[in-house]
C-alpha cells in the first residue's frame, strides 16, 4: 500500500509540473497577444535584425520559416527562470515599413520571470534600426545600447 501511495504522489507531482509547461505550439497560438512594433525598414532588414537580436540574447538554435514570415527559438534556464520559448513574426506593411511581433512564453508557467522579454526585444529593435539607418551594418556582437 505504501508503494501505491508513493506512486500516486509521484504521478500527481509530475502532472502538476507538466501542466505548467509551455510549448512552441503555445507560442504560435499566442501570436495575436504578442508585443508589436512597426519599423521603417524592409522585410529583409527586419528579418536580419530579428535574427541578430535573438543571437545577441543568447537564444538556442533559431528555427526559421521565412516563407511563412516567422521564426521560433528558446532560451535556456538561468538562475531566475527555467527558460522561455520565443516566436518572432515579420510582416511587411509596404516596401519600407514592417510590422514585427514577438511572443515569449515561460517554459514553466510558475516561473516569476523569463530569461527574455518582449519589451527588451522591441527596445533592442528600435536601437538596431538606428544603427541600420545610420548606414552601418549589423554588428556581430551586441552593441552597448544603454
Amino acid at each position: 500500500m505504501k508503494k501505491f501511495h508513493f506512486l500516486l504522489i509521484v504521478i500527481l507531482i509530475s502532472s502538476i509540473y507538466l501542466i505548467g509547461c509551455a510549448s512552441m505550439s503555445d507560442v504560435i497560438a499566442s501570436k495575436d497577444e504578442g508585443t508589436v512594433g512597426v519599423y521603417p525598414v524592409t522585410k529583409d532588414q527586419a528579418w536580419d535584425i530579428s535574427i541578430a537580436i535573438l543571437r545577441w540574447s543568447g537564444t538556442d538554435a533559431i528555427e526559421m520559416h521565412k516563407k511563412q514570415g516567422y521564426m521560433l527559438t528558446s532560451k535556456g534556464q538561468n538562475f531566475i527562470s527555467m527558460g522561455s520559448m520565443i516566436g518572432v513574426w515579420v510582416e511587411p506593411i509596404d516596401e519600407n515599413n514592417t510590422k514585427v511581433t514577438v511572443v515569449t512564453k515561460r517554459k514553466m508557467a510558475t516561473n516569476i520571470a523569463t530569461g527574455f522579454t518582449e519589451d527588451s526585444f522591441q527596445r533592442k529593435f528600435v536601437q538596431t534600426v538606428k544603427i541600420i539607418k545610420s548606414g552601418k551594418t549589423l554588428p556581430i556582437e551586441e552593441p552597448d545600447f544603454y
